[in-house]
């Protein structure tokens, strides 16, 4: 049974820039509260498709992913959640084009394909969100 596809799911989601936010504690500054819940609910789902991809491979008795965050990612702990969410933004794009790689290889995983769709939807919806974000900030930003 084909595995190959979901290792490298779990990869995409496990190291994205907001799960990085969420586990680092940056988000646990003062700020605003909206993008701390949006956010919030970004790493919500992005963990919980993981973890099932994860406890399909545990079934298949295939060890799932090590990973990792980027060494470039520590250059954002003394940054505000305003300030990153542009990076954030542009790291979930990342993933939404690492999850088309992955589909367009089309393995033979039926299970796999179901998550990769189910993450790719849910990304592309927080974006929007997030962007809806950036763009109510900019304007509370901006002077009168």
């Amino acid at each position: 049974m084909p595995t190959a596809a979901l290792p490298q799911l779990v990869a995409i989601l496990e190291t994205s820039p907001v799960m990085y936010v969420a586990d680092s504690g940056i988000w646990s500054y003062p700020g605003d509260e909206d993008l701390k819940l949006a956010l919030a609910d970004i790493v919500g789902d992005q963990r919980n498709v993981a973890e099932r991809a994860a406890a399909v491979l545990a079934e298949r008795e295939v060890a799932p992913p090590q990973t990792g965050y980027p060494l470039s990612y520590t250059a954002w702990h003394d940054l505000d959640l305003v300030y990153l969410l542009p990076r954030l933004i542009e790291g979930m794009r990342r993933q939404v084009a690492a999850i088309d790689v992955l589909v367009a290889a089309r393995p033979d995983d039926a299970t796999a394909m179901e998550l990769a769709a189910e993450a790719k939807a849910t990304t592309l919806g927080h974006i929007d969100v997030l962007e809806q974000q950036a763009s109510r900030l900019r304007h509370a930003s901006s002077p009168a």
